[in-house]
């Protein structure tokens, strides 16, 4: 069973719908007792990183998440979720996110010609090896819907990047610790070829 942590953010339905596809099953929840019982985690995600760990704060979820990460279960970050696994972001000056990972989310710079938020499909350079990406062609397109993007501290572990305006690490892997900017739930064969590659785990 894969819990997906319900703390009121968007897209979680299409997660959950996502796993359900895949064969396995999926329940979103807050109650401490699923999420820790369950094979794996899920932090999906869109929208405004203060908001977002102030509704985690609010349903006592952020101890819950350090439980999760220090019991070794696989645990996976999707778009917002990814982010705050990080301590700081530039959204919103003064807010702490969960800092299990480090690293800096950035606003992605101004550039003519690309609009901010980035909303459509990018390809990925990705690490060979990289456990997310296992039989996944490097160059594969997945769906991205961001304003603000992952600078990470540590390179090794980085999964995959990105170019848009900057360079963007786009996936990150670090012992149970998984994480995607993008969407995995919208891109398509790739996408859902990601998520059992976690189902897998």
């Amino acid at each position: 069973m894969i819990a997906i942590i319900d703390y009121d953010a968007g897209n979680i339905k299409s997660v959950e719908k996502a796993i359900i596809h895949l064969g396995e099953e999926a329940i979103v929840t807050r109650d401490r007792d699923i999420i820790l019982s369950s094979d794996k985690v899920i932090l999906p995600g869109v929208g405004c990183f203060k908001d977002a760990m102030d509704k985690i704060r609010e349903y006592k979820l952020e101890n819950v998440i350090y439980d999760v990460v220090d019991s070794k279960k696989p645990f996976l970050g999707i778009c917002l979720g990814l982010q705050l696994l990080y301590k700081t972001s530039e959204e919103s000056i003064g807010a702490t996110g969960l800092g299990i990972l480090d690293g800096e989310i950035l606003r992605i710079p101004d550039v003519e010609g690309l609009k901010v938020p980035q909303i459509g499909w990018n390809s990925l350079d990705i690490k060979p090896g990289a456990t997310l990406f296992k039989g996944i062609e490097n160059n594969s397109y997945v769906y991205f819907v961001h304003s603000y993007y992952l600078k990470s501290k540590n390179i090794d572990e980085v999964a995959a990047s990105t170019t848009y305006s900057t360079t963007i690490h786009a996936s990150v892997e670090k012992d149970n610790v998984f994480a995607c900017q993008f969407h995995p739930e919208k891109s398509s064969a790739v996408g859902l070829k990601i998520l059992q590659n976690f189902i897998e785990l």
